[in-house]
């Protein structure tokens, strides 16, 4: 992503966030909890900005780590739509769903985080697989996708952590002990479940992304071959 295009989604989350602010946050809104799980999301995003395959191994491997810890929080905002359930847009008498436009600002908040957030945080896994394939020497079609599906099988696994465990990455540094105990008691068949569903949403995502990029990358290319009359 060039550095202008970094700027840009600086920008835009920064001013989502003060809007979230100014008009949920600050007057008590049943949704203040988007101001939150929105840094929380674009943290990891902001993270892989500063991660460069020329870093020393020392640099490269903090970053690399945090932004681990990190990224389960973008792809986590996604579960925060079940709150949409909260909205009843649905007339009592009629049945029929009402035009009610406070109602479709709350709808529009929590969309345009779980979208910001998991859209970008997507891009930032495979810019961080990629960074690391290189700095390892291993770069390929087949290496990208085999540490992308492992990063986004682990960031399954921490959405599962943070929203029915209720644990935050915060926690590892305030009491690593309690939080490795419930790490070993969690799994069961149900989390695995869980876990799979989670994995096949982001793994969608990214193949999507990617089918969109080639597509684009082919039409680029198909244009400059066209020689002007």
């Amino acid at each position: 992503m060039a550095a202008k295009n970094r700027w840009f989604v600086r920008l835009a989350f920064w001013l989502f966030m003060l809007y979230i602010y100014l008009t949920v946050y600050s007057r008590g809104g049943t949704y203040s909890f988007l101001l939150l799980n929105t840094f929380l999301g674009y943290l990891p995003i902001e993270l892989s900005f500063h991660l460069k395959y020329q870093q020393n191994k020392f640099v490269f491997g903090l970053i690399f780590i945090l932004w681990l810890l990190f990224y389960p929080n973008a792809p986590y905002v996604l579960t925060d739509l079940f709150h949409l359930a909260k909205l009843d847009p649905y007339n009592s008498a009629t049945g029929l769903m009402e035009f009610n436009l406070h109602l479709w600002l709350n709808f529009s908040n929590l969309v345009a985080s779980a979208l910001a957030c998991s859209l970008v945080g997507i891009w930032s896994v495979e810019y961080v697989t990629d960074q690391l394939l290189i700095k390892l020497q291993r770069f390929s079609r087949k290496w990208q996708f085999l540490t992308i599906s492992i990063l986004l099988l682990l960031s399954s696994v921490g959405i599962y952590i943070g929203r029915f465990l209720r644990l935050h990455t915060a926690y590892l540094f305030l009491d690593p002990n309690w939080v490795l105990q419930q790490l070993v008691d969690m799994w069961s068949p149900r989390m695995l479940i869980f876990v799979g569903f989670m994995f096949i949403i982001q793994l969608i995502m990214w193949i999507v992304i990617f089918i969109s990029r080639l597509s684009l990358q082919n039409t680029e290319k198909m244009l400059t071959s066209v020689k002007p009359n």
